[in-house]
């Protein structure tokens, strides 16, 4: 019988790897024989990770978001970007279909306002069984971390990016 206890996973601060962790964890659930959604805001789905979820049956994979960071105020098409996805997450969440449903960059898509935190702390609260909810980003709100059952922080110590290094396919994106 499987487990049907649901817990809310936050991965958080300025170091690399939020997103590689949530990923691992996709993985094995899916590797596990469950259905994941992983959902990316603010991405376009141009990364090397687009390229691996395809491998897997079981892993849905949608992205909320334009080219490039949001630089200065979000526009139009941002917020209706963000919003979209925000009900995708949660049509994933309460079908019954997912094991797993993930909120990538989720945190930032909250920090710049394209998405309401009482939404968010809304959907926590109502979290059905058997359902576990991962949320990822910079800059977690005091209160979803408050709301949260596990919560990491991910903390830059030292990055090869501050030493002229690009991003490189395949390692950063």
């Amino acid at each position: 019988m499987p487990d049907k206890t649901s817990c809310v996973h936050v991965y958080t601060g300025n170091g690399k790897g939020k997103t590689t962790a949530v990923l691992g964890l996709c993985v094995r659930c899916a590797g596990a024989g469950f259905n994941v959604y992983f959902g990316q805001f603010l991405k376009d789905g141009n990364y090397s990770e687009t390229e691996s979820l395809k491998k897997f049956d079981n892993i849905t994979h949608e992205t909320f978001g334009q080219s490039g960071f949001i630089r200065g105020e979000p526009t139009t098409k941002d917020i209706q970007m963000a919003e979209d996805g925000f009900t995708k997450i949660k049509e994933a969440v309460f079908s019954g279909k997912y094991r797993l449903v993930a909120a990538d960059e989720l945190n930032v898509a909250l920090f710049k306002g394209l998405v309401k935190k009482e939404d968010v702390l809304e959907l926590i609260k109502t979290l059905p069984d058997g359902v576990e909810l991962v949320l990822s980003g910079r800059y977690a709100a005091d209160e979803i971390i408050g709301a949260a059952d596990l919560v990491t922080e991910m903390n830059e110590i030292k990055h090869y990016y501050t030493q002229g290094i690009p991003a490189r396919k395949g390692i950063e994106k």
